[in-house]
């Protein structure tokens, strides 16, 4: 798990502009959905072709995270990236042909999101109920990526809390993304992984101040309680 945190400059620069380095004090179970992004064999697995080794370091937290959220509703979406190859072209040749490009590793990606290749990653707990999306983009929330938009809308969501890997690739632009089409977005940061510290920080320092809110798995579990009680309260 990345031991960094968010440099005081940067918190000084947010609540001088908002006067707290929190966007949301308060996280409705309701409305919430967590988005766990490509947890899966092509970034999890050692040897793999998009092998984050750090991903594996957060199946503990975010199993945790998981658990906690269970009891309040909120649903659990895994979402797992895969892309196709019909007569030899990809439905995404910009990545294949110049991301992955040299030969080795462009085919041993083609293979490794082939559709029928994917499930997620096993030392995570996955239950009846939770729900599945694939995504063909870095964003699940890319025009034509996957159906997560309407699935979430149509459940009354307007808050996404966002885990997996890459912090700075898949999970910032979802959570970018969500931001754009008005969710409120939240990374939890110990249950993101990137391929170093810097890049994991990086991506969390400039998402904060400009696109959602950056907590810790505790404190997204208490600001859920903190909604559901009042809710509670209010009969």
């Amino acid at each position: 798990m990345h031991n960094v945190s968010i440099r005081q400059h940067i918190v000084d620069r947010v609540v001088a502009r908002r006067g707290d380095i929190h966007w949301f004090n308060e996280l409705d179970p309701r409305k919430t959905a967590l988005l766990i992004i490509d947890m899966q064999n092509t970034f999890c697995l050692p040897g793999a072709p998009g092998e984050v080794p750090t991903a594996r370091d957060v199946v503990p937290e975010i199993n945790d995270l998981v658990e906690k959220l269970r009891p309040f509703g909120v649903p659990i979406f895994w979402i797992l990236h895969t892309n196709t190859l019909n007569d030899g072209i990809s439905d995404w040749e910009v990545f294949f042909n110049h991301v992955v490009r040299n030969s080795d590793v462009r085919q041993r990606m083609v293979e490794s999101l082939a559709p029928e290749s994917q499930k997620v990653w096993d030392d995570l707990i996955v239950e009846d109920g939770d729900v599945t999306i694939i995504k063909n983009r870095y964003s699940a929330f890319a025009h034509g990526s996957s159906t997560l938009e309407r699935v979430l809308r149509s459940r009354g969501i307007d808050t996404v809390l966002v885990g997996g890997t890459k912090t700075n690739v898949c999970c910032d632009s979802t959570a970018r993304d969500a931001m754009m089409l008005d969710f409120k977005a939240v990374m939890v940061s110990d249950c993101c992984a990137a391929s170093s510290d810097e890049e994991h920080l990086a991506s969390l320092e400039t998402f904060i101040q400009q696109f959602g809110d950056v907590m810790t798995s505790e404190e997204v579990i208490a600001r859920i309680i903190r909604r559901n009680d009042a809710f509670e309260a209010l009969g």
